[in-house]
């Protein structure tokens, strides 16, 4: 791909978006309203008031209760259907909801998210983590941005659409998993659900979306990629012995010297057909030094120089290559006695399209010494990037700019894991189309103590999603 490839995605969107008419069924659209706002907010609270870490056994609980009220709204039982799993002696489920269209043969679309969270220590809180709590236009609580404002913005629409008679053309699904946080067991369980493994697409609600600074100024995205998450265990071990007769083997000694090797090693710099549209906009919009060397590498990925630079940037070079970091250590067995056992813990974000083997082959000729054992740290999947799709990014653009005019989305690649991963990988095209735009660094409390969701920008997420699901709903292949 070329430069300019950026920019001809750009003009389609922009093309799109100012001059295709949409389907009679999007235009019919009735405005949101105060008791919509109302209904999603009770949700959110009554899903965050659920705490469903692992080993609370409350996944089922959530999702019993979302379908309560998609019953109640007018979908039938056949088509809500739990997906249950257990794990370590606990019961979780994933949920699928099917709301039908017209044309059963046309291909529908999934719309994700997860129900689980991390769980919160309640005294590092200045809330209760499972009471949510408004103060200062915030709703606290754990889980509140990551993941029941996406879930429970979907399921609001589903509600209002449904009871406002709206039919789409094709099949829309909701596929939430239960265990994202700490396995994806429930994700596999629904990819393999014959609704979702039908779908042209998916939509990802814990992933996209945006930020917004001080001065009220917004950036959205489509996550398009994802890197594959890897952690190596690195071992070092020997006989020991009495700590007051030190020999030259030593397992501490001997990691240490893996550890630095491991610090040295530098993947190669990659790009592809997301990550060079996300390069090509950062060296505009940052210019200067960085954005000259950002340019250099798009041109000649092994300039080193401009590599070096770069890297000053640790928030912008993990975009161009792997990275592997040393996260853990563990040591020794007695203050008196010679180590006999060192591990480290290398965790690797590794770039769509790299063998995770290939990753592991590199650590090892680093550290170029054989007595040091490696080992997988649980499995890891390798997950393709999702193609630039220019009419369904049109689509996504214009519903987001009716909730936010004069926004420019652009498609983006994560360091971090969702289930799109997965769905990657058995096929699915996946996109991040989340609409909650955070104001950072402050708002980004996911996984930490105090996270809340901006109620104002929560609730404008129900005109967003209405917006996407009638647009896209009434089109089908």
């Amino acid at each position: 791909m070329n430069h300019g490839f950026a920019r001809r995605v750009a003009a389609l969107v922009l093309v799109s978006v100012g001059g295709a008419a949409l389907p009679a069924a999007a235009q019919k659209a009735a405005a949101v309203t105060d008791t919509d706002r109302a209904m999603a907010r009770a949700i959110l609270e009554e899903a965050i008031a659920t705490p469903t870490a692992k080993g609370r056994g409350q996944v089922p609980v959530l999702a019993e209760k979302f379908a309560k009220r998609l019953r109640e709204a007018g979908f039938r039982d056949e088509d809500i259907q739990m997906l249950p799993v257990e794990i370590d002696g606990e019961k979780t489920v994933g949920l699928v909801v099917r709301y039908a269209g017209r044309n059963p043969a046309a291909k529908p679309i999934a719309f994700l998210g997860h129900m689980d969270v991390v769980d919160a220590l309640k005294e590092n809180w200045a809330t209760d983590p499972y009471v949510p709590t408004e103060k200062d236009g915030y709703i606290y609580g754990r889980g509140s941005t990551d993941n029941k404002a996406g879930v429970t913005a979907l399921v609001a629409t589903f509600i209002r659409l449904k009871k406002a008679g709206f039919v789409p053309e094709r099949d829309l699904l909701l596929a939430f998993s239960g265990d994202e946080e700490t396995g994806m067991l429930t994700t596999r369980k629904l990819i393999e659900h014959p609704w979702v493994a039908r779908a042209e697409y998916a939509l990802n609600s814990d992933a996209g979306g945006g930020s917004v600074t001080a001065d009220g100024k917004y950036d959205f995205n489509i996550q398009a990629a994802e890197k594959t998450n890897a952690s190596f265990a690195i071992s070092a071990s020997n006989p020991g012995g009495h700590s007051s007769v030190p020999r030259p083997e030593n397992a501490i000694y001997e990691l240490a010297d893996a550890i630095k090797k491991v610090q040295s090693v530098r993947f190669p710099v990659e790009f592809n057909e997301i990550t060079r549209i996300m390069v090509t906009d950062l060296a505009a919009e940052k210019g200067g030094a960085l954005g000259a060397a950002l340019t250099t590498l798009l041109a000649n990925p092994t300039d080193a120089a401009a590599r070096a630079e770069v890297e000053k940037y640790p928030q912008y070079s993990n975009l161009l290559q792997t990275t592997c970091v040393g996260t853990m250590l563990q040591a020794g067995n007695a203050p008196n006695a010679l180590p006999q056992n060192a591990t480290l813990t290398v965790n690797c974000r590794i770039f769509p399209g790299t063998p995770v083997a290939a990753v592991q082959a590199k650590l090892v000729e680093a550290i170029g010494n054989d007595k040091i054992r490696f080992a997988l740290i649980g499995e890891a999947v390798e997950s393709p990037v999702s193609p630039v799709n220019p009419a369904l990014f049109a689509t996504l653009q214009r519903s987001v700019r009716k909730v936010y005019p004069g926004v420019e989305l652009k498609p983006s690649m994560s360091s971090g894991g969702t289930d799109g991963r997965e769905f990657r990988k058995r096929g699915i095209p996946t996109y991040g189309a989340g609409a909650l735009p955070l104001r950072m660094p402050e708002d980004s409390r996911a996984h930490g103590t105090d996270e809340r969701v901006p109620i104002a920008a929560y609730l404008r997420q129900l005109d967003y999603w209405d917006a996407l699901l009638r647009d896209l709903g009434s089109r089908a292949k």
